[in-house]
């Protein structure tokens, strides 16, 4: 009965979200209460649901909305215009080299295996870039999102310490054997991202002809990907920016806080509120003008902050209720006896859609262990299912409404789930398994 409602909450609210007819506030707070009626909890018990869950995505809420002020001011102040001034001049306006670089800039950021920290630094830098060129904020999330799930498969980052936790195996081990796969991974990762920069480069153009045709091109914000990349590259236009002198001061404030974030030495909400008192008062010294521009990021950071909040809900009710362990444990069990001996294979493939149905923790606390106890009784390797499952679930890590981390991220570029999932959800399948065919062959993961 739990796995039958879990499983319809779960349907319900994520179709209702990608066909746009519910915003996620309401989804992600309605939707899982009634689920726990129907199945009997108690509103007091609905409650403790909550409040757990709010625990785990307090410290995220509160981080997002004072940096996506911060992020907003420093935006404000043209701080990260000379980067992208940079970048276009490096790529010359080129569409698909900016993708590319996207997925190399997130790989890089994401070494430290922190989902909040590689969102706080790469969208705020990049988005920018992507708007001026006309490229889609949600070609930067799947971009984004991609390379950060291949960058998981590194010791330190979810999915491989909580697969070593769940089957008491060694998480460097573990890593050490999934190497050739993250190289794999990574070209093939550039290769998608050439394709798709190709795909955006026309729909670019194909938007600007239709504006220019309306007789509304002129300085149309979408229409700029050539004008602005051309007059950017060859010098002839420079966004405004802030004094020189308080242009290094910016940067400065936020290298220390991305310093201070990798360090741990302050907690992330703490450290982005002091950050955003620091900026006001070295860009705007009248009061009038710092409040000005709080009201001005403001909406859009409560707004997220709000969403945030409602997923706590819907974390809570699904993972204290016991819906999420009890829908992985059935759905194995549903399968014929025959697919036993390719259980591990069939779970790698799924796991992307899986990532939809569970969280993380769902994923390899309860899924990996079921799927390891049936697949061994069949003569295949634990660590061959342990491969498998990862690699297959990994590069969906951040499409999963249960990461909490997404939301910071969907913040930060002004993105909604739904249609995040929509955009990204079959290029990242078909990557997802395309990188799993391909070190099953080469012999990277072991069949068996």
């Amino acid at each position: 009965m739990l796995s039958l409602i879990g499983l319809a909450v779960i349907a319900c609210m994520t179709t209702l979200l990608i066909l746009g007819r519910i915003s996620p506030v309401v989804g992600l707070t309605l939707i899982p209460i009634v689920g726990a009626l129907i199945a009997g909890f108690t509103p007091g018990e609905i409650s403790d649901f909550f409040e757990t869950g709010l625990s785990s995505v307090m410290d995220v809420a509160v981080m997002l909305i004072f940096a996506i002020i911060f992020f907003g001011i420093m935006n404000d102040v043209g701080l990260f215009n000379p980067l992208i001034t940079l970048t276009v001049r490096l790529t010359r306006g080129n569409i698909v080299a900016v993708a590319v670089g996207t997925v190399l800039l997130a790989a890089v950021c994401h070494l430290d295996g922190a989902g909040a920290s590689t969102f706080l630094i790469t969208i705020p830098a990049l988005l920018p870039l992507y708007q001026r060129l006309g490229m889609s904020p949600y070609l930067l999330l799947l971009l984004v999102c991609t390379s950060m799930g291949i960058l998981n498969m590194l010791p330190w980052g979810g999915p491989v310490g909580r697969s070593a936790a769940a089957l008491d195996l060694d998480p460097v081990g573990i890593w050490r054997d999934l190497i050739p796969v993250q190289a794999i991974s990574m070209v093939m990762l550039v290769g998608m991202a050439v394709l798709l920069g190709i795909r955006e480069k026309h729909r670019v153009e194909r938007r600007q002809a239709a504006l220019v045709a309306a007789g509304e091109a002129g300085d149309h914000h979408a229409g700029a990907s050539s004008e602005n990349g051309a007059g950017w590259a060859s010098g002839t236009e420079e966004p405004a920016t802030a004094s020189r002198a308080k242009m290094w001061v910016n940067a400065a404030l936020v290298f220390v806080v991305m310093g201070l974030l990798v360090a741990e030495v302050v907690p992330p909400a703490l450290c982005f509120l002091i950050a955003l008192c620091a900026a006001l008062m070295i860009n705007y010294p009248k009061v009038s003008d710092q409040m000005e521009r709080i009201r001005a990021h403001g909406g859009a950071a409560l707004g997220t902050g709000a969403i945030i909040f409602a997923a706590a809900c819907f974390l809570g009710i699904m993972q204290e209720s016991g819906m999420l362990e009890s829908l992985a444990s059935d759905s194995v069990g549903l399968l014929p006896e025959s697919a036993v001996p390719y259980l591990h294979l069939i779970v790698g493939i799924l796991g992307l859609p899986l990532e939809l149905v569970l969280s993380t923790d769902a994923h390899y606390f309860a899924l990996l262990p079921l799927v390891e106890s049936i697949a061994t009784e069949a003569g295949v390797g634990t660590l061959a299912v342990t491969y498998t499952v990862i690699v297959g679930n990994v590069i969906g890590t951040y499409i999963s409404p249960f990461n909490a981390s997404l939301w910071l991220g969907l913040g930060l570029a002004g993105a909604d789930i739904g249609k995040h999932i929509r955009y990204s959800f079959f290029p990242m399948w078909i990557f997802s398994v395309a990188v799993l065919l391909v070190s099953l062959a080469v012999g990277a993961i072991p069949w068996s």
